[in-house]
């Protein structure tokens, strides 16, 4: 049979390397286990209907050798000894259970009188209750059932019963439940390998597919079967998995990219700058000219690492736990507020517009971020004159943020790069590209979509949230 473990590297071979990986196999021994338990419980569970159906049988006996042995007495209080002589003698020739029944009659010296078994001293012991022993009935060993009474007269009356067939059926059914366990015990094992076989089949495919992404190909993923079994609802869940991580590793490498790009040209004028200052009989106000370059060349810097310390702080989800009912209309009355002599001086009228009651849970100042980031793009790229609005709405089961402006908007092909880290749109325009990247992160943190459409004219970005009391729903 195939197995999942047969393309693994250094694979013994042989039937005892074979056994090994069985047990060593979880799913062999979880399946052997169940199905070794079963039959003990049905051999248990036989066992007893066995004893029980024996023991009915043995009582049915018992009371027969009783109530012959009561009939025989009653005959010899009535007829004597002879009399009791000949009917034994009759009721062994009358071909009624004479294959079985076992009698012995003797005198009180021990002479036996009539009967169908050989005399012997233990068995003219009067007995208490029924007993089985082995006698010697028409000259062979049989095993009997029997009581032994002694009458008035000293003598010595057996009643019994031949246990031969009894014993007979006993060990054919002994043999039967025997090879029934065997057998049991076998197609246990058959079953457990079979099942474990198709267990590693489906785990396999997942351990191929993990083999190769540990590889380094992150496009690999799990085949995911039609049927709607826990292993395809793994598997899906494993390619979702695997599909952000690819989409994370994919964003880690374009950023350190852009970084060591976006950061050797300032730290070369910072170089260039700080070399020329440097020198022997330099003017000291171009000392003084350098040193205030390196110093804000440094700052914007600082601030590129800040806001790419909030995009990963946002991704990793810590502030999550954090979250908090907020009132997105103090939000952007507060970021309205710091932006409002901004605007004025860039001469672009912001005006505000919110709905009653916009509540969500979330991070205040991460959202203050991303309203404040939304605003300060519109009031840069808007040109002057310009009209910003900033507005709160609330739906049935969600709230949004919208930031509107009248400005050229942004063409619908460049939208979906708007977001991507370090792009910008405009480089003439001061920023670092790092906006609507912080943006997007800060809504991914809270369940929420950001959505730029054309205003026509202007630009339209919307970030919808959660209500609050629905979050948990999504």
């Amino acid at each position: 049979m195939s197995s999942a473990y047969d393309d693994y590297p250094g694979r013994q071979t042989g039937p005892l390397a074979f056994v090994r990986r069985l047990w060593q196999s979880v799913a062999f021994r979880l399946a052997l286990g169940y199905g070794v338990s079963v039959v003990l419980f049905m051999m248990v569970l036989l066992s007893v209907l066995y004893v029980q159906t024996i023991g009915v049988l043995q009582n049915r006996i018992d009371r027969q050798l009783i109530s012959a042995n009561h009939r025989m007495v009653s005959h010899f209080e009535a007829y004597g000894l002879e009399r009791l002589a000949d009917d034994i003698t009759e009721t062994l020739t009358d071909g009624v259970n004479s294959d079985t029944e076992v009698y012995l009659l003797t005198t009180a010296a021990g002479k036996k009188v009539a009967g169908n078994i050989a005399v012997s001293r233990d068995l003219l012991k009067p007995t208490f209750g029924i007993v089985e022993k082995q006698v010697l009935r028409d000259g062979r060993i049989s095993y009997s059932r029997f009581r032994t009474e002694l009458l008035a007269d000293g003598s010595v009356l057996l009643v019994g019963r031949d246990m031969r067939d009894q014993k007979d059926l006993e060990q054919l059914v002994g043999n039967a439940l025997m090879a029934a366990a065997v057998v049991s015990v076998l197609l246990a094992i058959i079953g457990a390998i079979v099942f474990r076989d198709q267990l590693e089949g489906r785990v396999g495919a997942i351990r191929r597919t993990a083999a190769q992404i540990e590889a380094g190909d992150l496009t690999q993923r799990i085949p995911v079967s039609g049927k709607d079994d826990e292993f395809a609802r793994l598997s899906h869940d494993i390619n979702l998995m695997l599909d952000r991580i690819e989409i994370l590793m994919d964003g880690v490498r374009h950023v350190s990219n852009t970084i060591a790009h976006n950061l050797r040209t300032p730290l070369s004028r910072i170089r260039a700058k700080l070399e020329v200052a440097s020198r022997p009989g330099t003017d000291p106000a171009q000392v003084a000219q350098a040193t205030t370059f390196a110093i804000r060349e440094i700052e914007e810097l600082t601030i590129v690492f800040d806001k790419l310390l909030q995009i990963a702080e946002a991704e990793s989800g810590a502030r999550r736990q954090a979250f908090q009912p907020v009132s997105l209309n103090d939000i952007v009355a507060d970021v309205v507020e710091l932006y409002e002599p901004v605007a004025e001086e860039k001469g672009v009228e912001l005006r505000v517009r919110m709905d009653e009651d916009v509540m969500a849970a979330g991070d205040r100042d991460l959202l203050a971020s991303a309203v404040a980031n939304l605003l300060d793009n519109a009031i840069k790229y808007a040109g002057s004159p310009a009209r910003v609005t900033v507005s709160t709405r609330r739906d049935s089961d969600t709230v949004s943020l919208v930031v509107q402006d009248n400005g050229p908007g942004i063409q619908a092909i460049e939208r979906s790069k708007v977001g991507t880290r370090f792009f910008r749109l405009n480089r003439r325009v001061p920023g670092y590209g790092l906006g609507l990247a912080s943006v997007t992160a800060i809504a991914s943190l809270h369940n929420a979509s950001l959505d730029l459409d054309d205003a026509a004219p202007g630009l339209v970005a919307r970030i919808t949230l959660p209500r609050l009391g629905n979050m948990t729903k999504r």
